[in-house]
């Protein structure tokens, strides 16, 4: 990161008051269209690399973009446990309704491309493109309850909560019934999902968290008729090398030239 990234990262977020005194945290740069909006994935928070990369990259292009923290994220309020997709999905349509104008460009990273897609069914005439990093689609049901031992789901059955150690060395951290339950609400692999606008996945070979499968499924479930899978040999989860965030500028740049020459 340059010193400028770095002060970026160290400025105070500004607030926006949701209903019941809840407050979501947020960084905005004012700029042209289409704006571009990053979701972050579960557990992480708007200080990312890749967040403060795509910033950068649209101030030096005066594009609009918007970051966030989801409820129990971050600077935002709330309690982590509490979270639901569902909730963290009212999150991020509170913020763009609130706080976008006029033609998006959605950018998601693991959980943060589920939200992406679902918010995008919810607000089709304004996301004119989506950008899936490690895309994480339906990983509640998948990458979660699917692969936990018949110990661990009747320890959620009976405690409602299991608690798992974290890979990246932070603190453990509880993975809740009301999540997975209430998760199953919005799959979305399971059947044919209704969005045309211009979708980008790109997704690391060696992610160790979410098989890149998973986005070849989702690029074969949208009806979108540009949709591509680029695959990085040698790419983590994460995607945060040098490299990496280079090729994700450079795709939300070829999209958001598409979408302004289309809107002129």
């Amino acid at each position: 990161p340059t010193h400028d990234d770095c002060l970026t990262a160290m400025q105070a977020p500004s607030l926006l008051a949701l209903p019941g005194g809840r407050t979501l945290a947020y960084h905005a740069v004012a700029g042209r269209a289409p704006g571009l909006m990053f979701f972050g994935g579960f557990r992480s928070d708007m200080t990312g690399a890749k967040a403060l990369a795509l910033e950068a990259f649209c101030r030096k292009r005066g594009q609009a973009f918007l970051r966030f923290d989801y409820s129990g994220h971050g600077a935002s309020s709330g309690a982590f446990e509490e979270g639901t997709i569902g909730a963290w999905l009212e999150d991020a349509l509170a913020a763009f309704d609130a706080l976008t104008h006029g033609p998006q460009l959605l950018a998601g990273s693991s959980m943060g491309a589920w939200i992406a897609l679902l918010l995008a069914l919810r607000r089709r005439e304004r996301v004119r493109g989506i950008v899936g990093i490690a895309a994480a689609p339906d990983f509640t049901e998948e990458l979660i309850w699917n692969v936990f031992p018949p110990a661990q789901r009747a320890q959620l059955a009976t405690e409602g909560r299991v608690v798992l150690p974290d890979c990246y060395g932070t603190e453990p951290y509880a993975i809740t019934r009301r999540l997975i339950e209430e998760g199953r609400s919005h799959l979305l692999l399971g059947e044919s999902i209704s969005l045309t606008c211009p979708v980008r996945l790109l997704h690391g070979l060696a992610d160790e968290d979410v098989p890149w499968q998973t986005s070849a499924r989702l690029l074969e479930r949208l009806q979108s008729a540009d949709a591509t899978l680029t695959l990085i040999k040698g790419g983590g989860h994460r995607l945060s090398e040098p490299g990496h965030l280079q090729l994700l500028c450079e795709t939300v740049a070829a999209l958001s030239d598409c979408i302004r020459a289309e809107s002129h």
